[in-house]
């Protein structure tokens, strides 16, 4: 049994962010069987304040030996099964910053409680029935949305809009798997089946699965992001267009060639899709070793990003090392930026010469914040031609989720192969079952300690 299933006993954690300095409250959830002992052990409620379920008090958080002052706090009960781990939780509503919940959360220690695992109170709720695992990945990908379009992609998934179709077409293929099984142990009693119903039911559930499958580039995008990378020769304004872009000066600007040295990142939002936007160091030969790293930096930066910004000056035109550069990133998603159009007449940008089979031109002047709409209207083009774009925002599947509904339009495949091959029933049911048991992993209904493992310890402790 791994250590992330062995859920007896009461468990502790800091519930929120601990920043220094900052945020007004900070919460330490327990839950288990000793959850309302321990707040009965610690917290003082003064008056006549009732200690029932779905309550707050109000009172002071105290050592029970010494009976020190820790501090003045709110303590929140929920009782079994009304709360989100089904069992008996209890919260304590702290003072901010670091001292305060991390000194309550020794004392829950102290008595009784131990510390949570990472993802171990959304683990409780998911083996108590309160969620399935679409719902529990939900959480985890609401608590790490980066666009509010992830964070109503992640709300979808835990209100159960992913789970829905999935269970129906476990279902389905459970009401095919009866039909065949019926026939297997009565054949005498009832009619022989018809092929072509049953391999027509197959294809509207394999149907079903491809247009779930559709939406896992946009699942992806929406989770990860998109990763942008600025690239070009020396001095041709990467630094602006990403202060310009970002409305910061996160970049230093200068007119001398060779500025920046490192890879320099902002996060933006564009089209509700989070983008990583990385300004790299001017790529060109130099016998300056700091220069040197951070052109091998730029060339990583590039190679693995997944769109390029080729940025060059309008008033120099595209040059041999503009060449240069645009061989070693011709293989990625690009984009031409032309910047400096601010320096030059409208006539010399119809002269201006480049590779025919770059398609997507932008015309900035990031200098003058100029163009910067446009980029972000090429940028979303771009992704759409890339097909990334999902039909149903309401479903964004995952990479495990993806794995598993492959797997069982591999297995609907095969036994739509065994039925033209005219083999025995028996034969049928051995894929179908396949297919069933990969639905089931989706939603939690036939689950794996390990994939428990791997999904609940990417949480964070304390959810």
């Amino acid at each position: 049994m791994s250590e992330l299933l062995a859920t007896t006993g009461t468990i502790a954690a800091i519930a929120t962010a601990i920043v220094p300095q900052q945020g007004s409250v900070g919460i330490v959830r327990v839950s288990g069987s000793q959850a309302l002992a321990i707040a009965q052990t610690l917290f003082h409620a003064p008056g006549k304040q009732v200690w029932e379920s779905h309550r707050i008090l109000y009172g002071y958080i105290r050592h029970p030996q010494t009976r020190q002052l820790v501090d003045e706090a709110l303590l929140l009960i929920m009782k079994a099964p009304r709360s989100y781990t089904r069992e008996d939780v209890i919260e304590f509503h702290c003072h901010g910053g670091i001292m305060a919940v991390q000194q309550v959360l020794q004392l829950c220690l102290e008595n009784g409680a131990r510390l949570a695992q990472a993802g171990e109170f959304t683990l409780r709720a998911f083996l108590h029935g309160r969620l399935d695992l679409t719902q529990a990945e939900g959480i985890a990908d609401l608590v790490g949305a980066k666009s509010p379009q992830a964070a109503q992609a992640a709300l979808a998934g835990l209100q159960g809009k992913l789970a829905h179709p999935i269970r129906q077409l476990r279902t389905n293929c459970l009401d095919i798997l009866a039909e065949i099984e019926a026939r297997i142990d009565f054949e005498e009693d009832l009619p022989p089946l018809d092929d072509k119903v049953i391999i027509s039911a197959i294809e509207n559930i394999s149907a079903e699965i491809s247009r779930l499958l559709a939406t896992k580039d946009q699942g992806e995008l929406l989770r990860s992001g998109l990763k942008v990378a600025i690239v070009g020769r020396p001095n041709v304004g990467k630094s602006s267009l990403l202060n310009a872009w970002s409305q910061s000066d996160r970049a230093i600007v200068t007119d001398l060639p060779g500025t920046t040295r490192d890879v320099v990142e902002s996060q933006l939002v564009v089209g509700g899709i989070p983008v990583q936007v990385l300004d790299t160091a001017g790529i060109r030969a130099t016998s300056d070793q700091v220069e040197k790293i951070g052109v091998e930096r730029s060339r990583h930066a590039a190679n693995t990003a997944d769109l390029v910004l080729l940025t060059i000056d309008a008033a120099t035109g595209w040059t041999t090392d503009d060449q240069e550069i645009y061989e070693q990133v011709q293989h990625r998603p690009l984009i031409l930026v032309i910047n400096k159009i601010d320096l030059v007449e409208k006539q010399f940008l119809t002269s201006l010469k480049y590779p025919q089979n770059i398609h997507h031109i932008v015309y900035t002047a990031a200098a003058q914040k100029q163009g910067i709409s446009h980029l972000e209207t090429a940028i979303l083009a771009l992704v759409k031609t890339e097909k990334l774009q999902a039909a149903d925002m309401d479903l964004a599947i995952n990479q495990r989720q993806a794995a598993a509904l492959t797997q069982a339009k591999i297995s609907l495949e095969q036994v739509q192969a065994t039925i033209n091959q005219q083999l025995p029933l028996d034969f049928w049911t051995i894929d179908l079952r396949g297919a069933i048991h990969a639905l089931g992993e989706i939603t939690g209904e036939e689950v794996t300690e390990s994939v428990l493992d791997r999904i609940f310890s990417k949480f964070c402790i304390g959810k």
